[in-house]
């Protein structure tokens, strides 16, 4: 089975993840994948093939005969998506030899090359796209057709390496995907995530990042005898909307900006939850901008009484460039096995997050990441191209039989 097959396969399957759900996986439905990946990869020979209770899959493949030295490589991708856009329900379509065009997905959604330039060069290319009224899941259900596709040409090749570790985690799309991922369970002593933008990116600097929960308690009254009394919930969230710096969205920023998120807004006078993301690279200005969420909410407060706006900011993740610069030859390997595709590796920032971020930030595990061939993440527009996805296998195929050259890298002490 080949990339397409697989992503198509593994995008009818529901796994959307939600936030404050106090679960792990935070929806059971990611479980459903899970454990078809654990039966595929035990069917295919990978070892140890096991899911746990909270929905995180791990396999690996033994080193070969004289390569048991080499450090372990760990390869991970994330079996959930976003809650931006419905992925309940997916029908995939699959475009052979696409002519370099705009996209009808129906609908009324066209993915256009005016949009989409990068579209002008996969003329030729097989694309997996939407109908139109779902997102796809390539983000980062092409990650895993990736790896799953990997793994099954590793065992059926006589290639010499190292262990290969893998694994398949939950919610990182809420920020939750790596905090219960076990790296002592995964084995691995530097691992890639595979997640996200073109085959040879390769991305070790990414956001501070913190998400702000905003709940607002309103005080209801009929708006004929409001006056002084009311308390309108949703019009105080529009208030503090406003008083973000309103060049600073997403939309407004590129390349190293930062910026702030309103991502969710519930309610009504009564009561009302915003959800406000915040990401910078640079740390001091990163504090700077949840420093003015804090701001912003005492001013409410102050304002219409202490206790209606409450205000909880839960950190993510941090920018994992330094941790990963203390290991170069993940860079260096990385490079090469992008090279050695035919590849030239394109080195930038990602303007989100991995969960390599948390591993390497918060549990000691260097993970950088590597692109597999999908984009327009998180909605109807998101497409996949095969070249890409294949282009992908073989550079993990590389980064294996580089790693098991002697003196490569040194295991790492765990």
């Amino acid at each position: 089975m080949g990339t397409v097959e697989r992503l198509v396969r593994y995008a009818k399957v529901h796994t959307d993840a939600k936030i404050h759900t106090g679960t792990r996986p935070s929806t059971p439905w990611q479980m459903d994948l899970s454990k078809m990946l654990c039966e595929e990869m035990a069917a295919m020979g990978v070892s140890r093939a096991r899911v746990d209770e909270m929905g995180y899959v791990y396999g690996e493949i033994p080193a070969t005969a004289g390569c048991e030295d080499a450090p372990a490589i760990g390869f991970i991708a994330h079996i959930d998506t976003a809650p931006d856009f419905t992925g309940e329900n997916v029908h995939p379509r699959v475009i052979e030899n696409y002519d370099g065009k705009d996209i009808e997905l129906g609908a009324g959604r066209t993915i256009t090359v005016e949009k989409f330039p990068h579209l002008k060069n996969m003329a030729g290319d097989t694309l997996v796209v939407t109908d139109g009224t779902t997102l796809l899941g390539a983000d980062d259900k092409a990650g895993v057709a990736v790896i799953m596709t990997f793994l099954e040409k590793i065992l059926a090749s006589d290639m010499p390496h190292g262990k290969v570790c893998v694994c398949f985690n939950p919610d990182e799309e809420i920020g939750e995907g790596a905090w219960d991922l076990d790296i002592n369970e995964l084995g691995a002593d530097y691992a890639y995530t595979i997640d996200g933008a073109a085959a040879g990116d390769l991305i070790y600097e990414c956001f501070n990042a913190s998400a702000a929960y905003i709940k607002i308690k309103g005080f209801a009254v009929h708006p004929g005898a409001s006056k002084d009394r009311m308390i309108n919930a949703v019009w105080l969230a529009a208030q503090i909307a406003g008083m973000l710096p309103q060049n600073q969205s997403p939309r407004d920023t590129s390349g190293y900006e930062g910026y702030f998120h309103l991502s969710t807004l519930t309610g009504g006078i009564a009561q009302a939850e915003m959800r406000i993301t915040i990401r910078d690279f640079d740390k001091e200005k990163f504090l700077a901008r949840e420093q003015l969420i804090r701001d912003i909410v005492d001013a409410m407060n102050m304002k219409y009484g202490e206790g209606t706006v409450t205000l909880d900011i839960q950190e993510q993740y941090g920018n994992m460039a330094d941790e990963i610069l203390k290991h170069p030859h993940m860079i260096e390997i990385a490079e090469a096995a992008i090279r050695d595709t035919g590849l030239e590796p394109v080195i930038l920032p990602i303007r989100g997050g991995t969960d390599g971020a948390q591993l390497t930030m918060k549990k000691g595990l260097p993970c950088p990441d590597l692109g597999e061939g999908a984009f327009a993440m998180h909605g109807p527009y998101e497409h996949a191209s095969k070249k890409q996805m294949d282009q992908t296998v073989e550079i993990l195929t590389n980064i294996i039989r580089r790693y098991a050259e002697p003196g490569a890298a040194p295991k790492r002490i765990r």
